[in-house]
């Protein structure tokens, strides 16, 4: 399941937020905002995405530097609330 999401996310950072890196460039640990240009804008809509893809609700909560900081950070996050909404 990791490995899904984590692929899916990564064609997401490319082809809808406009990551310039190939997605199998984006590291797992490469910071969305510092390494990738992500600004207020494209975590919102990366949230929007998460939430559409996956079928989660990100509450304000989780809706967090820590838990958008990494891909690896998103990935958890959405592996996350996958468990608790089963």
């Amino acid at each position: 399941m990791e490995a899904e999401i984590e692929s899916r996310l990564r064609k997401v950072l490319h082809n809808d937020l406009f990551v310039e890196a190939a997605p199998e460039e984006i590291g797992l640990d490469d910071s969305l905002r510092a390494v990738h240009g992500l600004d207020s804008l494209g975590f919102t809509e990366l949230r929007v995405q998460c939430e559409d893809l996956f079928g989660v609700r990100v509450r304000d909560d989780d809706f967090s530097p820590e838990n958008f900081q990494t891909l690896r950070s998103v990935v958890d996050l959405v592996r996350r609330l996958k468990q608790s909404d089963s």
